[in-house]
């Protein structure tokens, strides 16, 4: 008798340089086009500074993601390191957060998308045509997710070059005209607005927490997941920093413009520089949304493989070799809240849902070396140095989203906290978790 077939499994086709891509991919989006002159308007010239400083910052916390991800070579990023270190529950919140926020994020974003279309397509500013536009994206894009890893990450590369190409152009050819006077720092900001920026840069930086979540779509992942996390935020953190200095030395007053590249690029480019700045947003911005689906459905794959959600959404197509099931429904919710403007309410769940990834990614750096942890858990094959301080900093830097939160982001958070509760407890009820 023959043995039964088994089961598709996903084909490991990234690395090193795929993973870092997803990780650029997701942390530059439309915001950078515009943050330079939000960013002014609250600390004047000391903008560029900050952008470096909070880039920085975010290492410490991408560095935690680093070693915890040295450990596994699965799907679900930081669902996996939130498992071993603090249980099933926590690491069901953890994805559940984690996908929560790439839909809502990637519902915003589509919408942005079709505003930036409507500038130079008027009609798309209609009802009919908005919606046909945000249908066809989504849906092209969900097809080529389905269709294979390697089609997909090949899209997401030529989406990253795609938006980091215009804005290393305007940074390059911006220099030689900027006046660096303007950005060094000169009169101190008040602390408030000091800390409004920091924290606006915070969630700016964000997006690399996904880098590893495709770690099961990896050649190598134990260690090609750590040098992504360190190359997508030394990269960004080089192209925002960049982008903000030219643009305020370019500027006279670069708090008052409200789109600060498009505008500094103009000037030194003419109207091809204008150009070029916008059609690297509608790029960047369709980017973001390829890799919102693909670390979005990944992550509901991998809550199923664990028996945290039904083992449907853990199916493997047997020709693609990719997790249909899982890409299908999250691009059906990310479409239906986009069409419904509710992306808009949920938003508010993003600093709550930052906060919880972030730290469960800290603290599991700290209680996965712990002693008896050693025969749970693979050995990690990246270490952040310096013992406990990097990881105890980091999650300090991660505290400071609940501190500059809102009521209305805590509220939301903890009901989304509250309704990941409530569908762990239905999803798991008599069901035994994966092994």
């Amino acid at each position: 008798m023959s043995a039964p077939p088994t089961a598709p499994t996903l084909r490991r086709a990234l690395g090193k340089w795929d993973l870092t891509a997803i990780g650029v991919n997701q942390v530059i989006g439309a915001a950078i086009f515009l943050l330079p002159a939000d960013v002014a308007r609250l600390v004047g010239s000391w903008g560029p500074a900050m952008f470096l400083g909070v880039g920085l910052s975010s290492l410490f916390v991408a560095l935690c993601f680093a070693e915890v991800g040295s450990r596994f070579d699965s799907t679900g990023g930081p669902i996996g390191p939130a498992r071993a270190a603090f249980g099933r529950f926590t690491a069901f919140e953890v994805g559940w957060m984690l996908w929560f926020s790439r839909v809502s994020s990637g519902a915003s974003v589509i919408n942005g998308l079709a505003v930036a279309l409507g500038y130079y397509w008027p009609v798309v500013n209609s009802r009919g045509p908005r919606e046909a536009v945000i249908l066809a994206v989504v849906l092209t894009l969900t097809w080529v997710n389905v269709r294979g890893i390697r089609q997909s990450s090949t899209l997401v590369n030529a989406f990253t070059i795609g938006k980091l190409l215009p804005l290393a152009t305007f940074a390059l050819i911006g220099v030689f005209y900027a006046d660096l006077s303007r950005v060094v720092p000169t009169d101190a900001p008040t602390l408030q607005n000091f800390a409004a920026a920091a924290l606006l840069l915070i969630f700016a930086y964000g997006g690399y927490e996904v880098t590893g979540v495709p770690a099961g779509e990896a050649s190598n992942p134990r260690q090609d997941v750590p040098f992504a996390f360190i190359a997508t935020i030394l990269t960004v953190s080089a192209v925002m920093t960049l982008t903000a200095g030219v643009a305020a030395g370019l500027l006279p007053d670069v708090g008052g413009t409200r789109t600060p590249v498009a505008d500094a690029s103009a000037l030194i480019m003419g109207a091809f520089g204008g150009l070029l700045v916008s059609a690297g947003s509608v790029v960047s911005m369709t980017g973001n949304n390829m890799g919102q689906l693909l670390s979005g459905s990944r992550t509901v794959y991998a809550l199923a493989e664990n028996g945290d959600l039904p083992a449907v959404f853990g199916r493997v197509h047997s020709s693609y070799r990719t997790p249909h099931v899982a890409i299908l429904f999250t691009g059906i919710v990310l479409v239906l809240l986009a069409l419904t403007g509710s992306f808009v309410f949920l938003a508010a769940v993003s600093a709550v849902a930052r906060l919880v990834v972030y730290l469960s990614a800290c603290g599991a750096t700290l209680r996965l070396r712990a002693a008896d942890m050693a025969d749970r858990v693979a050995p990690a094959q990246f270490t952040v140095p310096f013992g406990p301080v990097i990881p105890t900093v980091a999650i300090l830097i991660s505290l400071g989203i609940l501190v500059g939160a809102t009521g209305q982001q805590l509220l939301a958070g903890a009901a989304a906290l509250a309704a990941g509760a409530v569908l762990f407890a239905i999803a798991t009820l008599g069901a035994k978790p994966a092994a």
